[in-house]
Order: structure tokens, then sequence, then C-alpha cells
């Protein structure tokens, strides 16, 4: 039976679905049909054009992102389940296929911060371009913010560390090859915060899943950027003087971009590239007392803190690096209430010390750090020297990070990518890997800079054709006055020529910093 006969068969109205002319089965029929180790399907359904309505808060792969537009997606065959690969496990998943206009291919996505609910933001996109496309709740249905749900949980470790996306992007294959009849003839990941650091695990872990990845600001790695969080809270927490109010973070951002702001060639706004920047707050110092203009003393050393990062005091070594010069906007997030990041804090309380009582006061930055990396690196860290068999493989990685970004220290990108390139050797990594920083970006969209950029139509091409990505556009939003900038593959920077419109990206050009 086909797809249009099977819909029509059970409604008292009007057909309104025109089946893929290669389908295999109806989507109702999945619900029966479709097998999968230790997978129930809960739902098997299709959607009518523009009908679909968020059944939860789910939303955008990463915190803060828009309110999504759901007026315009196309009809589709929503099939929905739940994983256990363990006794202890609940991974639910949703796979999304286009009723017609399949362009044969299929999108995976992550989530944001401690996930907790299906990342439906990370679904929208895709499927209103023609691909299939899969999203999971990481292995939990709870509060993004709030770490406890793994304490006394093994497995739920593992499923958020890595194993829900997995068996998400298996069972998201089985359905696709069910329904259509043949299974996708590429497979690509596109996600950021969470699920940027999820894409670099399905790198490592299970290579073969995806033939190109795209990690946007990848929350990686993830142990050290929880004690990232608690430093930059305890940074201005340590006493009232400490404390930096929302108006005095906007200050510091107007004065380290009229400091930097030209480096690039031209007064646009922007920091072109925040690590030559030479921005000291103690430039903001107040001459006497405290006042809305200045910075006191104490407030200036928690600023040279929140730069600096985490060290170990007994080694002086780097833990995680620092937020770069021009992230202001976004660190009250960080700062704000009378604790650091809810995300931080309920991971070491919780499964860390299982320890309603602990105190972030209290963290040794030295032992403690020791003692989080045990409980959960392997589970949820990446190590750049792990990909080689995902670049041996041909398959692609494209890195990018805004500069900007107040929540994860866009320098750990940076990092990543040079140990990795460094790992799998500068040829290999040429023709596999790219790194693109976005000027004036928070975190994961938005900010002072141009930041929407396609990223899936990138990795897209760079499969499909073989050829990197020597320079991409990102545009503001429409409702934005209109302006492009170019990104540069790293470690270029884009500079402008000094004739035509700075708001238009032909008038730069990519070149050594």
């Amino acid at each position: 039976m086909s797809l249009r006969s099977a819909s029509c068969a059970t409604a008292a109205v009007a057909c309104l679905f025109v089946a893929p002319a290669h389908a295999a089965t109806s989507c109702a029929a999945l619900a029966q049909e479709l097998r999968v180790p230790n997978t129930t399907i809960t739902l098997a359904a299709e959607v009518p054009a523009g009908g679909f309505k968020l059944p939860g808060p789910g939303g955008p792969g990463g915190p803060g992102g828009p309110a999504m537009d759901l007026s315009a997606l196309p009809s589709f065959c929503r099939v929905a389940g739940t994983i256990r690969p363990t006794a202890d496990s609940d991974i639910r998943f949703e796979v999304w296929m286009p009723l017609t206009g399949w362009n044969g291919k299929f999108v995976g996505g992550g989530n944001g911060v401690w996930a907790g609910s299906i990342a439906y933001g990370d679904m929208v996109g895709p499927l209103g371009r023609g691909y299939a496309t899969a999203a999971s709740d990481v292995g939990h249905q709870g509060s993004p913010l709030d770490g406890t749900f793994l304490t006394g949980h093994p497995e739920k470790l593992t499923d958020f560390g890595h194993r829900a996306v997995h068996e998400s992007t298996v069972a998201a294959k089985a359905a696709i090859a069910k329904f259509y009849g043949n299974g996708p003839q590429r497979s690509l990941y596109a996600s950021c915060s969470t699920g940027g650091r999820i894409g670099l695990m399905e790198a490592y872990r299970y290579p073969e899943d995806y033939d190109g990845i795209s990690a946007i600001a990848p929350a990686n790695p993830m142990v050290p950027l929880m004690v990232s969080s608690l430093w930059t809270g305890n940074a201005t927490m340590k006493n009232d003087t400490s404390r930096i109010p929302a108006p005095k973070f906007a200050l510091l951002q107007k004065a380290a971009t009229e400091a930097c702001d030209a480096d690039d060639g031209v007064r646009d706004g922007i920091i072109g590239n925040p690590p030559t920047c030479g921005f000291d707050p103690a430039a903001l110092q107040c001459k006497g007392d405290d006042a809305p203009d200045c910075l006191t003393a104490p407030q200036v050393q928690a600023m040279h803190d929140i730069y600096r990062g985490p060290r170990n005091p007994s080694t002086g070594k780097q833990i995680y690096p620092g937020f770069s010069v021009g992230a202001e906007a976004q660190m009250q997030a960080l700062t704000m209430g009378q604790e650091p990041f809810p995300v931080a804090t309920t991971f070491f309380r919780g499964p860390v010390f299982n320890d309603t009582t602990w105190n972030f006061r209290s963290y040794d930055y030295d032992r403690d750090l020791e003692r989080a990396k045990a409980y959960g690196s392997d589970a949820l860290d990446v190590p750049p020297t792990g990909l080689d068999k995902f670049v041996a493989g041909n398959r692609k990685l494209l890195l990018s990070h805004g500069w900007a970004d107040g929540l994860i220290p866009a320098q750990s990108t940076v990092n990543f990518y040079d140990a990795l390139v460094k790992d799998v050797g500068a040829r290999r990594a040429r023709g596999n890997v790219r790194l693109f920083m976005v000027p004036g970006m928070t975190h994961c969209r938005g900010g002072a800079g141009p930041s929407e950029i396609d990223f899936l139509g990138t990795i897209d091409r760079w499969v499909e054709t073989g050829q990197a990505p020597e320079r991409l556009v990102a545009a503001n939003p429409p409702n934005a006055a209109k302006r492009t900038r170019p990104l540069c593959p790293y470690p270029q920077v884009a500079k402008y020529t000094g004739t035509g419109s700075t708001d238009e990206e032909q008038n730069f050009r990519c070149e050594a910093r």
C-alpha cells in the first residue's frame, strides 16, 4: 500500500499528502514494521505542511536561540521512539522524513547544555531543505541547566556523553531505509554547543556514522569547561566588591571594541582577531570611589582572572582557556545570581561530589579537578588526538566558533584544531579539517558581527565535491541592517581592501594574521 492510499484509507477528509515515488512503506506502518534493537517506536504519523506543533520545550541546539518558525515546514513522516540499550537508559528521539522531495540525504543533530528534551531546533532547518533529519533528548528528560540527573546513574553518563546520539543515528538510518526503501546516500551532522561536542564525539567514537560533521562552538573538553564556568563565576563572587553588574559588562564590551575595532582596517563595531587585542580592563579602573563608568580594583582583578582562565594553583598549568576580549556581553550569564552558572554547579554538587551541601567556594582547582576528570572525562571529553580514523576515511570535519562567545571560550576550539592538525599531519588535515572563527559572534549565533552562516550547505558541498571551503560568507539576520563578511580558514583573517562598502564581503580579503 502506498503512503497516499494508506493515509486516505483511514481519513474521512480529502487526501492531503503526496507520497514520494520511491516510498517503500506507509508512515503509519513504521510503528509495526520498523525493527531496531532496544528500540520502541511510540509514534509514526504524517504531519501536514505547516501543521507541526511543539509538544514540549525542545529548542535549538544551543541556548539563546531565536524562536522557531514552524509554519513553513513541509509535510513529513514523524517517527518517535525510545531506546534502552541498558536498564537505566531512556533515550527519546525523533526522525522526520519529507513526504515529497527528499534529497536522499540525512542530517543528525545534538542538543544544548545538559539537554533534557528533543532538540527540534536542529531539525527544522534541514527538513525545510529536503533532508531527512533526527534529534534526541540525549538520554534524559529535565532541565537543560541541571546536571544532577547523572548522580548515581553511570549508564546515563555514557548515554549523555556519546551513546544516545549514536543510537539515535542508527535508529534514524533504519527508519529512513524502511520508509524510502533505501538508506541515505550521504549522512551529515550539524549542531552547536553540547551538540558540537557530540559531533566531535561521533568523529572520535563512531567515525562511520557520518560522512561530514559541522561542530559549532563545541563544549569540549566538557569537564574542564565546567571548571572554567565555575572559575568565571567565582572570580566575580569572591566578595561583594568583586561583583560586576550587567551595565559594567556593557562598559567593558564598549571599551574593548574601541581599543581593537580598527585592527582589521575598518571601524565597524567588531573585533576581527581578539588574540591580538591588547585591551586591559585596568584602563577602566576608578580613580576614586566606585562609579557606574569605571571598575573597582577587585572588579579589574576579576576580569583579569576571567581573561586568564583557570589554572592549577600547584602547577600553574592552564586548565581551560580564558575568554576572549570582546566576549563580555554574555559573561553576565555566568556571573549573575548567588552562585556560578548552574550548568556547572549542579554537575559538581550532584554527580561529582554527590553532596547537596557542597559550596562552590570550597572547590580545589588541583585536587578536585582530578576528581572531576576521573568521574566524567572518559565519557564527556573528546581528545584532539583521537580522530585519525575519521580523517583517514576521507570524512570531513568543519569546526567553527564565535570569537565573542561568552559561554564557551573560543580559544578552546582553536587549541583543539591546532592539536588535531599536529596529530594527523598538516597535509591530511588540509583536505579533511577546517576551522572558521567568526568575529563578533556570540554563542552559536548573534552578536555584533554577521552570524547567519550556511554550515550545513558547506559541509554537504565539501563531502560531495571533495573541495575544502576556502571562504565562507556570514550575513546579518533578515531583520537587521544588511551586512556580509567573509570568514577565512584559520589562521587567516579578513582584512579590508580599502575600497568599496565595508558592509559587503567581497571588499575584504583573507590573509595571514
